[in-house]
């Protein structure tokens, strides 16, 4: 499984080079390249998440290794989905770093396979992590299509420009995504939370940091729908929120520790 997993370490990193590569010399068959690669990339990642649910007998969701490689697979399989269905080509080149830097995160923690604790043993633990997944993985890609947006203004695109107006509607649409997916996890949380330890809210520092999270795309959200806000500083208000997602991803379990230490 190892072998698997740092293939598509490598595999990933290789698409990522030739993407900055084709981009930085405007070089189309690099760019097409990196397609291939990072497909190809997706597609070893993909084998190596069905080999180790299989030989873990469960969801491989269970600790920080494996949701980090979760979430690496997550960001990856959506920009794969948004590159076929929206022809987004310009977001590789900030989203393809962004899932090997995740994946990099999970190659630093232990690998090895363990059972279930009693708590995860639950129907709810593929809704509630799963969930958490595509979530995270959407509010990045978000951040990834802010960055783009505020890049493309620099270069001198304005306002009305075709793509502008096409990364403003895609980051819309994958808050959204996020923002729903998230409700399903603190919501989910609570259920299983007063299954496992009587009580639907802990205050546990992971349950905290998911809400503030949700908090700030609610307010993304509400800017976004009923104030009608738009263009640079929305792009700029969904960069500095990705921090954030990382750190409730990570961050609170290295500083903050709970009753979630275990994921």
């Amino acid at each position: 499984m190892k072998i698997l997993f740092f293939a598509a370490f490598l595999i990933y990193a290789a698409a990522v080079i030739l993407q900055f590569a084709g981009t930085a010399f405007k070089k189309e068959k690099l760019l097409k390249a990196a397609r291939f690669v990072f497909l190809g990339a997706l597609a070893v990642h993909t084998v190596f998440i069905i080999v180790r649910g299989v030989a873990a007998g469960r969801l491989p969701l269970s600790n920080q290794f494996e949701f980090a490689n979760a979430f690496a697979w997550g960001i990856a399989l959506m920009l794969a989905v948004l590159r076929g269905r929206m022809k987004t080509d310009w977001l590789s080149v900030a989203a393809m770093p962004m899932a090997l830097l995740v994946l990099t995160y999970a190659a630093l923690q232990p690998m090895e396979i363990h059972d279930l604790m009693p708590a995860l043993r639950s129907g709810w633990f593929g809704i509630h992590i799963g969930s958490a997944v595509l979530s995270y993985a959407a509010f990045v890609l978000a951040g990834c299509v802010g960055l783009r947006y505020v890049l493309a203004v620099k270069k001198g695109a304005d306002a009305g420009d075709a793509r502008l107006q096409q990364m403003d509607f895609l980051s819309y649409r994958l808050v959204a995504f996020g923002f729903l997916f998230l409700t399903v996890v603190i919501l989910s949380g609570a259920i299983w939370a007063e299954q496992a330890w009587s009580a639907f809210w802990t205050w546990d520092p992971k349950e905290v940091w998911a809400l503030i999270t949700w908090i700030i795309y609610a307010v993304y959200l509400h800017l976004r729908l009923r104030a009608k806000k738009q263009g640079v500083k929305m792009a700029w208000y969904l960069i500095i929120a990705v921090p954030v997602v990382f750190f409730t991803f990570a961050g609170v379990n290295t500083l903050l520790p709970g009753l979630h230490s275990y994921g």
